[in-house]
Formats: structure tokens, sequence, C-alpha cells
């Protein structure tokens, strides 16, 4: 059987690895182990290919007969022998040319599988396991061999499952997730993995719906009802917008209303008059107070006053029921409905100070407030509600063309008939209209029209009107930066979650306390005791510091040139968090060498942490070195491994190379204590603790630092 392997990178090394590289390397790949699920076999196999990869190396003279071959006989297309039938995968249908490719037992295959995958490489891993499980037979003497394979399969499908998700290919991670998933359900093993799986696609599941529908136009319609899908199975599993079920998504409720108020600028007005109308019956205050944002939005936009009136009952019951203090959205809807009397009555109700400041600085000289509540409502509907639809963004709000149109009229001529009982259920209401009971019915028409026209001619009016005094602010969309919900914060209730949907969050009105000569007397008052104050500490300042000059006089001045050290500022540079693994940039003495090592000894210690701090290498080693601990570490995340380490150290000897004084060599006795833990738990086995180690490092300074470029131990 042919594997696109070669024996360096089974050992991790680079060709022109020295031989005490490779006696590191080696020792190494044996120390790791792959998952506990694995069977002896798959384990034993791995480790006969690791110890023929360094037989062959170790021993000069069957490594330059492999190294001849190697440079002059890449890989090269061979013909299937006729009549070969054989469960091995052909090689030349796979891979592309020139790939280096080794003879393996068949008995070797999991092991070399399992060496491709610590590797990283998911797809060869991938061609490979699924090639064979589809083409070998549930034999009875197979069956570990197969459960070692769908293992290593459903471990890349995981992994390059990460790698898509980390590169914001979202989709392609859900595949290969999805793919890792059914493998495991049909075979029925590895119910911990099939589990592991799963909660990676449930915490994907919010970034697949974010990109499935802000995907531009043009895309399929499809991919469109793919994200709408995903979004409500979302909420059915949370159980709500405002909901507490576990979706697997690891969003709080603060989280949860920061994604949806995000998403909503990614939907249609009539898709989110769906979505939130059918929501807002769980029941949902959040969703009822989005749906009246849809309801109102498209109603204008599509002339069907209609819905309108169903936003209008929306805000009703979220006034009487929920104590929402909804009853500016409630002035405006009931305005377009001609309804001027009720929207007045309502922004009296209203405690939004700013909107209301607003409309009455607009509606000055007029008996109401209509011509005021006229430019807000143009307003509030072009800045407010249109940005939070895709399709809305960039209509014109214009009252004056609504009341225009001739169904809107039609509709609102007609509407008094539906109102009047909820109108005189008002005594206010009911007051007014005592003395026209007797009019005949058919006025009730003429008198609508007429405060239809009344409407349309406030609109009218204002239409045009300078824009720089509105208070209406810009709505912004707070987006979450992780699938995890972040510390500190609040229960929300009901009420507060309707106050982080709306757009924007408005200050409510404070009502006066005091009389105007009340606060000028405090005032009065306040300034006076002001100025006392400051006169008192004034001269307890100055009794003060004629008491320390008597009992503490100053001592005379130092001679000469004194030091500029400020408080402020630290007299030498104060390292940043985490630059503790930063190269030694002195000239190299016992010290500094010793200084080197121990920087990297807490490299590697970090390196190998749960925190897997990769990165840490490059501040201290370079090639060869750098590239060989690099892909050590990605083994050892890959089969969800961590090591804590305990060093001592003592140098031995320091010399720099003569004739090139960047070049230097270390020699030091090392002891390391190693506790391996694989999946959170204790390895006994592979833990270790070496004592006095004699190890020689080779140094290098690069940019005005050491760094370790090779080390091998010595004994």
């Amino acid at each position: 059987m042919q594997i696109p392997l070669d024996y360096y990178r089974i050992l991790g090394l680079p060709v022109a690895a020295s031989h005490e590289q490779l006696q590191q390397a080696y020792r190494d790949r044996l120390i790791q182990l792959p998952r506990r699920e694995y069977s002896t076999a798959a384990i034993a196999a791995r480790k006969q290919l690791i110890e023929q990869a360094y037989a062959v190396l170790s021993e000069p003279s069957q490594r330059k007969i492999y190294d001849t071959n190697y440079f002059a006989h890449r890989y090269e297309q061979q013909p299937t022998p006729e009549g070969a039938q054989s469960k091995e995968v052909l090689v030349e249908d796979i891979f592309a040319p020139h790939t280096p490719i080794i003879e393996i037992a068949d008995n070797l295959f999991a092991g070399a599988l399992l060496i491709l995958q610590e590797l990283g490489e998911y797809e060869l891993v991938l061609t490979l396991g699924n090639s064979y499980l589809n083409n070998s037979h549930r034999e009875q003497n197979n069956d570990q061999l197969r459960a070692d394979v769908v293992l290593t399969v459903a471990l890349a499908y995981l992994e390059l499952g990460r790698e898509q998700w980390q590169q914001k290919n979202y989709e392609s991670a859900a595949n290969s997730l999805q793919n890792g998933e059914q493998r495991l359900t049909r075979e029925g093993i590895f119910l911990n993995l099939r589990n592991d799986i799963a909660a990676d696609l449930n915490k994907l599941r919010p970034y697949r719906i974010l990109a499935l529908l802000a995907e531009p136009e043009g895309t399929t319609l499809e991919r469109r009802h793919l994200g709408l899908k995903l979004l409500q199975d979302l909420l059915n599993a949370r159980g709500g917008i405002d909901g507490t079920g576990d979706d697997g998504s690891g969003l709080s409720l603060d989280d949860f209303l920061r994604f949806i108020q995000q998403l909503r600028t990614y939907l249609t007005v009539s898709e989110q008059q769906t979505l939130f109308e059918a929501e807002s019956k769980r029941p949902s205050a959040v969703a009822s107070y989005l749906a009246v944002y849809a309801l109102i939005a498209r109603g204008f936009t599509q002339r069907m006053p209609v819905l309108i009136s169903q936003a209008k009952q929306l805000l009703q019951h979220l006034a009487q029921t929920k104590r929402q203090d909804v009853y500016l959205e409630q002035a405006i809807a009931t305005l377009l409905l001609g309804q001027t009397v009720e929207a007045n009555r309502a922004l009296e109700l209203s405690q939004e100070r700013e909107p209301l400041e607003f409309i009455r600085e607009y509606s000055q000289g007029s008996p109401d407030l209509l011509p005021g509540l006229c430019l807000y409502a143009e307003r509030w509907l072009q800045n407010e509600v249109f940005p939070q639809f895709c399709d809305l963004k960039h209509r014109q709000a214009s009252l004056k063309e609504y009341f225009a149109d001739e169904h809107v009229q039609t509709y609102l001529e007609a509407l008094p008939n539906q109102i009047e009982a909820s109108q005189k259920a008002t005594a206010s209401v009911a007051t007014s209209t005592t003395h026209k009971t007797s009019q005949p019915q058919r006025q009730k028409p003429n008198r609508t029209r007429k405060t239809t026209a009344n409407v349309a001619v406030s609109a009218t009016n204002f239409t045009t009107a300078n824009t720089t005094g509105s208070a209406t602010l810009e709505p912004t969309t707070a987006r979450p930066t992780s699938s995890s919900p972040p510390n500190g914060y609040l229960t929300v209730s009901q009420t507060s979650a309707i106050q982080r949907v709306r757009v924007p969050q408005r200050k409510r009105r404070k009502r006066k306390a005091f009389a105007v000569k009340d606060k000028t007397a405090i005032a009065l008052l306040a300034l006076a005791g002001l100025i006392g104050s400051v006169f008192i500490l004034a001269l307890l300042g100055q009794a003060f510091g004629w008491l320390r000059q008597t009992l503490y006089p100053a001592p005379p001045p130092l001679p000469g040139e004194q030091l500029a050290v400020q408080l402020n500022q630290p007299p030498l540079a104060i390292p940043s968090p985490g630059s503790q693994f930063l190269p030694v940039v002195e000239p190299l003495d016992a010290a500094t060498a010793e200084q080197v090592i121990h920087s990297w000894l807490s490299a590697k210690a970090a390196a190998f942490s749960t925190d897997y701090a990769i990165e840490s290498l490059q501040n201290i080693l370079v090639d060869p070195a750098l590239a060989q601990w690099q892909q050590l570490v990605r083994s050892d995340r890959a089969n969800n491994r961590h090591r804590q380490f305990q060093h001592s150290l003592k140098i031995d000897a320091v010399q720099v190379n003569a004739t090139n004084p960047d070049l230097a060599t270390v020699q030091a006795t090392v002891s390391e204590v190693a506790r391996i833990y694989d999946r959170g738990q204790l390895n006994q086995r592979a833990s270790y603790a070496d004592e006095n180690l004699r190890v020689r490092y080779d140094l290098v300074r690069r940019n005005n630092a050491w760094r370790i470029r090779q080390m091998r131990v010595l004994n």
C-alpha cells in the first residue's frame, strides 16, 4: 500500500536535519501518544512507522541511499498491475504528481492515517480514510481497524471544521462537522466525540445565520431560506427571543438580543413581519415590539394602513399588560391612521423627554401638537425604522405622499366605524362627543375626511422643514464579539429587554421638583457656601505650611546636578504583559546564557500548556528548532493533550564562535519533570522525570537578540 508520506515528515524534521535533531525528534515522537480511543494495534502501527523512519535515517549509509531516491525519484505514476484486486487506494488517482510516498504493509494503514492526522493533513486523511471505509467490507476480523479509521476520519473532520471556522468559511466548516457527525452516527461508535462535534455545530449556528443572511443580492434563495430556517431552529431551542432555553450557542440573553439587533439589518420588512409576529405569540414582549416596527414600516411603504392598525393593537397590548412606555410609538401609529385626538392623548401619557421637546418646539403657534408630531414621525421613520430593514434603507419617508394615496384615504374614511366603540370607552372622548350624538350617521365619513386632510396639510407644511433641530439619533447596532457570553451582565427582564432592542434608547423626562424662586435661592446659598469653604481651606493651608516649616525644616540642597526622576514615568521601561519570553540582547556570558535557556524553558511550558501559546516559541527559537517544536505543539493540540513542566538549570560552559561572534554554543545540565494530560486526565505512563540531562544549545544572534537554532541531548 502506498501512502503520501516520507520518513522526514514522519519524524517532523526538515531534510537537512542533523543526527542530534533526529535523535531528539525520535524521542519526542515516541513520547507523544494518540487519543485513548485508539486500539493498541493502531498505536503499535504508528510506533512501528516512527521506528522504521528512524532506523533508515539514523544509519548514514541507508540515509544517503534514501536521500538519493528522495531527490531523484519523486513520485511518478506507476501502472497498476492487471487483475490486481486490492482494497488499497490508488495513489495516482488522488495525489498530485511529485508527492513523496512510501510503501507500507496493509496492517500499518491505521498508523499511517494517524500520523497524517497529527501532521495536520486533514484532506489526505479524509481522502484515504473515506475511500477505505466506502470500499472495505465489514468482515469480522477488520472491525478494530475500521473503528480506528472511523476515529481518525472523524477527528480530521472536526479539526478541519475548526480551521475553516477560524478562516470564517462558516458553511464549509458546518459541512465538515456535519460529515463527521454523520459518519459517527452511521457507525454508532465514539459517542463522546460525536457530542463534541454537535457542540461545535451549535456554537457555529449564529455565525452561519449571519453569514447566510448577509450575502449580497443575487444569492440563491435556497441559501437564504437555509439561513431563515437555522434562525427559526435557534429560536425554538431558546424558547423565543427572550427565552432562557439552552440552544448550545453559548449566548447569554444580552448577547442574543444584540445578535437579533444585528441580524435585523439583513432581513427584509416582510421577513421581519412574518418572523416577529409568529414569535410574539409565544408570548414575547420583545418580539411584539419588533413586530410593531415591521408592521408600521411595511404599512407605510406599501400603503397598507391595515398593518399599521395591527401595530397599534400590539402597542396597546404592551402598554396595558407589560406596562411599557410605548405611547410615543402609539401616537405615531394613530397619526398614520388619521386619529389626531387619540394621537395627542397618547403624547400626553408619554415620558419621552427629548422627542416631546422636539414636537412642542415645532408645534408653537398651533392649538395642538399635530405639526411637530408629523415632522417627528417622518424623521422617526426615516432615521430609526427604515435602516432596520435591508430593503428599506434607501427609501424616503413622506407623509404627504402617504396621505395622498387613494387606498390610504379609502381605508381611513371607513376607519371611524371600526374604532367608535373604543373612542366611546374613553371618558374624555365621551364628554367631547355628548352634544354630537344627535347628528346623522352619514356625517361621520365627512368628519374623517376633514381629520385626514388636516393631517395631510400638517405633513405637507413640515415635509421640507429644517432638520437640524431633530432629536432623533442614528440607530446603532451592537455586535457580539464572542460565541461565549461576556462577564458582568445583569439579569434582563422582559421590560429591560424591550429597551435593549429599541433604537435609539431615549432619556426619560424628569419632573420639575422646585419652582424658579426656590431654585434661585438654593443657587445663592450654594454659591455662598462654596466661597466660604474656599476661604477656610486657604487659611488652613497657610497654617499647615507654617507648622511644617517650623517642625520639619527643609534639608540643605545636594551639590551637583540631580537626576530628573518623575513619579508619573518610571526611570526604566516596564515590560508589557506577556513579554516574558522576549529574546535576550546582552553580550553572551554565563548569566546571559542562563537567561536565554530559562526563556526557552518558559516558552516551552507555555506552548504545551492548555493555552497552547505556540506564538511564544517564535520569540526564542529559529528554524530548524522552531519548525520542529511548532509541529510537536500542533500534534498535542490535535490530540487534546497538554503538559506541565518543572525545570532546573545549571550552565556548564559558554563558547562564542571565534570567527563569527553571532554564533555561540551553550552546554547546560537540565532536569525536566513532565506531567502529561490526555483529555484532561493525567497519563502516568507518558509522564516522565529526566534528571541531569546534558544538553547542548546552538545559539545565533539575530536582530541583536540571542535565539536557539538547534539543541541536542548529549547523554
